[in-house]
């Protein structure tokens, strides 16, 4: 069962939220952090992405900018821009985008639960990502970005949750993007147990966003763990109880987590654009893909309404395409009926000659936020074809986690995106 805990935030000082707040990290290209940095000086993405308060061109790999990321944040707490909690709390956050909320639950979520299997995972992580944030995490002390998990909707939580947000919120406010954050603080001593038990009936939390983080604080708390075992002489931790560890002083044990029900959440598109059409022209390109599917040439962009159905903008024009039954009738796992699987299965690799589209330059991905008008953007730049999806669903989502199974890279993207900055847990 979950083991979800409470902890001691280090959070914006009240008034301060809607400055401090920032996007994911990874949401931004260099170009844009830096953009956004110069607009918004008290942004937490000088954090996050620490090269931003160097000059063009450092290497954001180099040991002085992470080092710059911990003393940003230990200079703004000595100037009162960061406040820590006196006692371990839980929260409240409610993103409104759209007019659709979403509510979920700021806590500790367990290395235990993410190695045993209990926190699931659908996606593969990328070795210099992660030990980007394994070092960002590290030498802050800290980690700066919550990871966006989901369980299937239980009403007593839904009912916990309604009744805490009918109190005066911690913060409120609007970020630039339109979306609505209001937070609640959870520190009353029988509410906190009353959260802690209700997430220990839960069996199963799956990672919705965040697989490069999430993984990232784990491998933090397992090198400390090694760590302090060399030092004491320790052969064997792998039985060692958490209260070992927190009497060693090592909580690093647990990472940051939001946790919302399933019910809530809202998965858009992630869509493809390639640079190249493998040497092949694009009338006998499309004469390939009407091998397995009906081609049919549009008017106006291709969002596609149901599994199975394609937009394609190639050559300044818009297709729908739309598999044939004997395309998809072999499907056996839950990871092959993903249109992201199916698109790599028939069209990329096969004809595209992309065999591994996490290392492959000749692909990238656009998240649906940016409109199919980013797909056009970018082909009418100079690359060849772009792809438009129909959107991974939640029950996709857990279905495949539920399974062992991993997605391909990019399957879904989730918005609203949660704010990094306004929850810090220090190791």
């Amino acid at each position: 069962m979950a083991k979800i805990r409470p902890f001691r935030a280090l959070r914006p000082a009240e008034g301060l939220e809607g400055q401090i707040a920032s996007l994911p990290y990874d949401v931004y290209d260099e170009k844009e952090a830096r953009e956004e940095t110069l607009r918004s000086p008290l942004s937490f993405l000088k954090i996050d992405r620490p090269e931003t308060m160097f000059p063009e061109g450092t290497d954001m790999y180099s040991p002085e900018v992470y080092e710059k990321a911990r003393d940003t944040i230990r200079d703004m707490f000595r100037a009162g821009q960061f406040v820590q909690e006196e006692t371990p709390c839980y929260y409240i956050y409610e993103l409104e985008m759209n007019g659709r909320k979403q509510d979920g639950i700021v806590g500790c979520a367990s290395i235990e639960d993410y190695m045993s299997g209990v926190i699931k995972k659908h996606e593969e992580t990328r070795a210099k990502k992660e030990e980007d944030r394994i070092r960002h995490i590290d030498v802050c002390n800290m980690q700066t970005g919550p990871i966006f998990l989901a369980y299937r909707s239980r009403k007593e939580l839904d009912a916990f949750v309604d009744g805490v947000k009918k109190r005066f919120a911690l913060y409120d406010f609007t970020s630039e993007d339109g979306v609505n954050h209001r937070v609640w603080r959870i520190d009353e001593p029988q509410e906190i147990e009353a959260v802690g038990s209700l997430f220990g009936q839960i069996g199963s939390i799956y990672i919705a966003d965040g697989h490069h983080r999430a993984a990232s604080a784990v491998q933090v708390g397992l090198r400390r763990r090694e760590a302090y075992c060399r030092e004491e002489g320790i052969e064997d931790a792998s039985g060692l109880p958490r209260e070992f560890w927190e009497k060693a002083g090592l909580e690093s044990d647990d990472f940051l987590a939001v946790l919302f029900p399933d019910s809530q959440l809202h998965i858009l598109d992630y869509n493809r654009v390639v640079k190249d059409l493998n040497g092949c022209q694009a009338e006998d390109f499309l004469e390939q893909l009407r091998g397995f599917c009906d081609v049919t040439r549009e008017k106006y962009p291709v969002r596609p309404v149901c599994k199975g159905s394609f937009g394609m903008y190639l050559g300044g024009a818009w297709y729908r395409l739309q598999l044939r039954e004997e395309a998809v009738e072999m499907e056996e796992t839950p990871v092959d009926s993903l249109d992201v699987s199916r698109l790599q299965r028939l069209v990329l690799e096969p004809l595209l000659g992309i065999h591994d589209p996490r290392q492959d330059e000749r692909i990238d991905f656009v998240g649906g936020i940016r409109g199919l008008e980013e797909l056009e953007r970018r082909v009418d730049g100079g690359w060849a074809a772009a792809f438009s999806l129909y959107p991974t669903s939640m029950k996709e989502l857990m279905d495949v986690a539920d399974a062992g199974l991993l997605m391909p890279p990019k399957s879904t993207w989730f918005e609203p995106k949660l704010r990094s900055g306004l929850f810090l847990h220090e190791l």
